[in-house]
């Protein structure tokens, strides 16, 4: 398992456009992807739980992965987290 932690920078934060984002970037992935945020552990490759968790703009998250190609999904992951998610 690796993991980082990085922080929200997206103005609106985790809503619909950059849930759907985040999900279609570790896709390609086989690993199991889990998100830590605001004292919760949510399944990162779920566009509802990632809404659900009220991710906002500030939020430090940490993102875990766990499997084959763990330290590329994790690289893609915190890249387009730090890139403000597609906005």
């Amino acid at each position: 398992m690796v993991s980082a932690k990085t922080a929200v920078i997206n103005p609106m934060g985790m809503h619909m456009r950059p849930a759907q984002l985040f999900v279609k970037t570790i896709t390609p992935f086989a690993c199991d992807v889990t998100i830590a945020a605001n004292g919760r552990e949510i399944n990162a490759r779920s566009i509802m739980n990632l809404m659900a968790a009220c991710i906002k703009q500030g939020t430090e998250i940490e993102i875990r992965c766990d499997g084959e190609r763990e330290d590329e999904c994790l690289k893609a992951a915190v890249a387009l987290v730090e890139s403000g998610l597609g906005e």
